[in-house]
């Protein structure tokens, strides 16, 4: 489904997150050893499969809490485990890093996007050129178009990494973006 996965992480800590991690568990393991980075957390933006598909294998190797809002969480079922519920304004930190959740629904009830100094992991929300959609189960479109209002409120010099397709700006979406209005 090529779902995009990101992993954040300071090299001189060798500690870092998972936003993400699709369904390539055996990948991100190997690179998370080549690169000797130790995992704190493991983030879902949403609980889509394409989004979600590699939790299990990676908190089993890392041993990560894997985060997500509660209204997403029963997409996750028990096969996780324990999960460490999150919700808007809510601040992980993790070598360094400051990641701010910003929940931004519509795409799924429980969608979020984290917030950093200058980038924006929006998830299904906002991707180049498009907008989530909102007809699957638990979507919305006017709650999906608030949720992408909040985000093109912010500073237009943001990067926004989305859950599909290449990096953005929130100037380039208020430009250019043919969903916005």
């Amino acid at each position: 489904m090529e779902a995009n996965c990101y992993i954040l992480y300071n090299p001189d800590k060798r500690e870092g997150l998972i936003i993400d991690p699709g369904a390539e568990g055996a990948c991100l393991i190997k690179f998370i050893k080549e690169e000797k980075i130790s995992i704190n957390y493991i983030i879902n933006t949403h609980g889509h499969p394409d989004h979600i598909g590699a939790n299990r294998k990676v908190k089993e190797y890392t041993n990560a809490p894997i985060l997500i809002h509660q209204y997403d969480a029963p997409m996750l079922g028990k096969r996780e485990g324990v999960l460490t519920l999150i919700k808007d304004g809510d601040l992980i930190e993790c070598a360094g890093m400051k990641l701010k959740v910003l929940h931004t629904p519509g795409h799924t009830p429980g969608g979020i996007s984290l917030l950093t100094d200058d980038s924006i992991f929006t998830g299904d929300t906002l991707f180049s050129g498009s907008i989530g959609r909102s007809d699957l189960p638990g979507g919305s479109q006017g709650v999906l178009l608030n949720s992408i209002e909040k985000i093109l409120s912010l500073d237009e010099n943001l990067t926004i990494y989305p859950g599909h397709g290449p990096p953005t700006t929130v100037g380039q979406e208020l430009r250019s973006n043919p969903f916005i209005t």
